[in-house]
C-alpha cells in the first residue's frame, strides 16, 4: 500500500511512519555566551567546559530577542556535527 495504510474501524489515512522520533534525538546544552560574532554567531562556553562555535536560531531571528555577552542560553545540537543551534534565553 505504500506509506500509507488504512485503519479498520475507521476510515481515515494514517502513515505508517513517525517523523516525532527525530525531533526527541537533539539533545539540549546549557551554556553562557563569551564573545558575539558577525552574523548571529556566538562563540558559547559550555558548562561541560567546551567552547563551542553557535548560531541564532530563526525564531530568536523573527522575534528579535537580544543575546549579548554573558547570557545563559540554550542550545540544540545538530544531529549531523557542526555548528550548535541557539533555541532560548535564559
Amino acid at each position: 500500500m505504500g506509506l500509507t495504510e488504512v485503519s479498520a474501524s475507521a476510515s481515515i489515512w494514517t502513515p505508517i511512519f513517525d517523523m516525532s522520533d527525530d525531533k526527541q534525538k537533539e539533545s539540549t546544552i546549557i551554556g553562557t555566551v563569551i564573545e558575539a560574532l558577525p552574523n548571529t554567531m556566538f562563540r558559547v562556553q559550555t558548562e561541560p567546559g567546551l567552547e563551542v562555535l553557535a548560531y541564532l536560531s530563526g525564531k530568536m531571528r523573527i522575534h528579535r530577542i537580544k543575546v549579548l555577552v554573558g547570557d545563559k542560553v540554550s542550545l540544540e545540537d545538530n544531529p549531523y556535527g557542526g555548528k550548535l543551534r541557539i533555541v532560548k534565553r535564559m
